[in-house]
């Protein structure tokens, strides 16, 4: 039997789980998060270890540190986790999709190769196994063309594909992102047991109402104000498309994506020992002299 221990990051509204195998004591953490203050460019590490008390406590052994995609709001923990707790950490194998983006938009001469980073690329209908427990992997693009879900029995790990039902999906407006994709990845979790179990990485509590996270497929499929049955995919890619286009770029998608790309390393630091995160400008045609030679 799977057990699932959620923890709340309140600066980006995410969640991350640590699943974990009661008898055998092993476990898998899922998108955790390291603090950064953009303000300070202080980055701490208070939210992951507070996940690795939970697994001391509990004697847990972590085998997984699992992604479900590169997140543009928070600084992934994932190297970190890896050098505390000598863990493997996997993505979807569209990260490379990703990684060839950015490498670009960050004008990264040579990038690092994929398997250098991560240690396994996840294809749809891979399984991974801990303890007692398999995990197995469903191909859920249309946020960012890496977005996999991670079903464990009756549990299914969703990322960004969905939300809770009053608030909708996510938006596919990123490099990769395909609100036609979305569509279909959607419908096949909708297609998964009615009372599978959705557990959410974001809620940004529509209304000010408490926070939620987790909901079932029956709930999802009735109530999603994006998604629920009787909408057919123009309706849905017609409205994603004109929220989409009214969406500010996250503020951390910069800082987050040079650091996700590499599986939660940071930046070597330059000739001064300081380390920096580019964030690429848009300069205005009348702004252009203004740059140093």
């Amino acid at each position: 039997m799977a057990k699932v221990e959620t923890f709340y990051h309140q600066e980006s509204s995410s969640l991350s789980y640590i699943v974990y195998d009661l008898v055998a004591g092993h476990a898998i953490i899922i998108d955790s998060v390291l603090d950064f203050s953009a303000n300070s460019g202080q980055i701490s590490s208070q939210f992951v270890d507070r996940q690795i008390e939970f697994m001391e406590k509990n004697q847990l052994t972590l085998v997984w540190i699992l992604e479900t995609h590169a997140h543009a709001d928070h600084l992934s923990a994932a190297y970190y986790l890896k050098t505390k707790l000598n863990a493997k950490v996997a993505v979807g194998a569209g990260i490379q999709e990703v990684q060839q983006t950015f490498n670009t938009v960050f004008n990264y001469q040579q990038g690092k190769a994929t398997t250098d980073i991560f240690d396994r690329l996840l294809q749809h209908n891979d399984q991974l196994s801990f303890g007692d427990l398999t995990c197995r992997i469903i191909a859920t693009p249309g946020h960012t063309s890496d977005s996999i879900t991670f079903l464990i029995n009756d549990n299914a790990f969703v990322g960004d594909t969905l939300f809770m039902p009053d608030g909708g999906t996510a938006r596919c407006d990123f490099p990769g992102g395909s609100s036609e994709q979305l569509f279909d990845s959607v419908q096949q979790l909708h297609q998964l047991p009615s009372a599978t179990k959705l557990w959410m990485w974001h809620d940004y509590q529509p209304n000010d109402r408490a926070l939620r996270y987790v909901t079932t497929v029956a709930n999802s499929k009735a109530n999603n104000i994006h998604l629920r049955e009787g909408i057919n995919k123009t309706e849905f890619v017609e409205l994603r498309s004109k929220r989409d286009a009214n969406l500010q770029v996250p503020t951390l998608l910069y800082a987050s994506l040079q650091v996700n790309i590499h599986g939660g390393r940071l930046p070597v630091s330059e000739v001064n020992g300081q380390t920096y995160l580019k964030t690429p400008l848009q300069i205005a045609n009348n702004l252009q002299q203004l740059r140093m030679l």
